[in-house]
């Protein structure tokens, strides 16, 4: 980019009638500074860059050029900070057919005026990676977050000071066409809460009546809370992958999952693969119309169900597991007999949490009524 100051209002009303390739510049362009990237929005960067402008009294031509560089034309601002008593910025004019801008400032005297130009930068991002390292009994992690800046916005940055909307700022010079990856943040002793999850919708009911082995989805579950070391800010999304130590001095790699953006007291759910050290097999016991409603030619209008639905649980590990079962009953419905509690999570979805002990075997059962179905 290019930043150039000529003086006074002559120059200025010479420079109207030109062409662009004709400007006259009269002024090296300065340094940068300071820059600051803004990482906050993951849709558009935010540059701010402070340059130092020697200004003559009276009228001065600013001139501001992009080729080449992916900036959003109208996002550019241009602010003075110091002298902001003696320094006015008049107007903004665009040179036709050119990536280019002339801002006119006016002095009260020959200065040296600090300002900050502002705009939006795309093609410049960043990537947020998580690797986390469970111990051997599975109780807590070691969560290491890395961030990887990618620059494709045609502008080189020596030095700039990077911000995300957490954490420390910290000063990286990255350059066009580059990518760098540096660690973010290394949080040791973060428990874990290792759940087992089988939802009615999505695995199958029994399967003993398939040929394939049937897994169920396991998850690691951290919290965003300053009790277990984190929880001062909002975690990114972005790939998490997960080892654990073996016990020997080396780790293995139990999965990798791409969990959403985890606001500060919610939880990180990673997936970490699927076991078959815990069983759900379930059937409907009963499923049978009660309070039929017929029209006068004899036809149900009307009428509701009854049904009982029958889960068994088996828990083959020498180890407790805790299993997430999401039940779902469609429509409007009563329970009218439940073996354990459960949360309503909607009006049609349930999920109970059970506490299995080692090697224990449960049955759960639900006894509801469908009301005012249509046939």
């Amino acid at each position: 980019m290019n930043l150039n100051i000529s003086k006074c209002l002559l120059i200025s009303l010479l420079l109207a009638g030109l062409s662009a390739e004709a400007r006259i510049k009269l002024v090296a362009l300065p340094d940068r500074a300071a820059t600051v990237i803004r990482l906050d929005n993951p849709a558009a960067t935010v540059v701010e860059e402070e340059r130092v402008l020697t200004l003559q009294k009276g009228v001065n031509q600013v001139d501001f050029s992009w080729k080449g560089v992916f900036i959003d034309e109208d996002s550019i601002r241009l602010s003075v900070l110091d002298p902001a008593d003696k320094v006015v910025l008049l107007n903004v004019s665009y040179p036709p057919g050119e990536g280019a801008l002339v801002w006119q400032l006016t002095a009260k005297e020959a200065c040296n005026a600090r300002v900050r130009i502002t705009y939006l930068l795309s093609n410049i991002d960043r990537l947020v990676t998580y690797t986390g390292t469970a111990e051997q009994d599975e109780s807590k992690l070691l969560l290491e977050s890395f961030l990887v800046l990618r620059n494709f916005s045609g502008e080189d940055f020596e030095k700039a000071r990077v911000l995300l909307d957490y954490g420390e700022a910290f000063e990286q010079s990255i350059r066009h066409e580059e990518a760098r990856q540096m660690l973010f943040f290394s949080q040791g002793g973060v428990p874990i809460e290792k759940t087992f999850k089988w939802d009615a919708r999505e695995k199958p009911w029994d399967p003993s009546r398939l040929d394939a082995n049937v897994g169920i989805p396991v998850y690691y579950a951290i919290a965003n809370r300053k009790e277990g070391g984190l929880g001062n800010n909002a975690l990114w999304d972005g790939k998490v992958r997960v080892f654990q130590k073996d016990g020997r001095g080396s780790t293995i790699f139990l999965g990798e999952d791409t969990p959403g953006f985890v606001p500060v007291g919610e939880k990180m759910e990673i997936r970490i693969g699927e076991s078959r050290d815990v069983v759900v097999t379930q059937h409907k016991r009963y499923d049978r119309q009660i309070n039929v409603r017929r029209n006068n030619g004899g036809n149900i209008v009307l009428f509701d169900n009854e049904e009982q639905i029958e889960t068994v649980i088996e828990n083959f590990r020498d180890k407790p597991a805790v299993l997430v079962l999401t039940q779902y009953i469609p429509g409007e419905w009563s329970m009218r007999q439940n073996s354990h509690p459960y949360e309503l999570k909607n009006h049609d979805t349930l999920e109970f949490r059970l506490q299995l002990k080692p090697k224990e075997k449960l049955t759960l059962k639900m006894d509801y009524v469908r009301q005012n179905i249509r046939p």
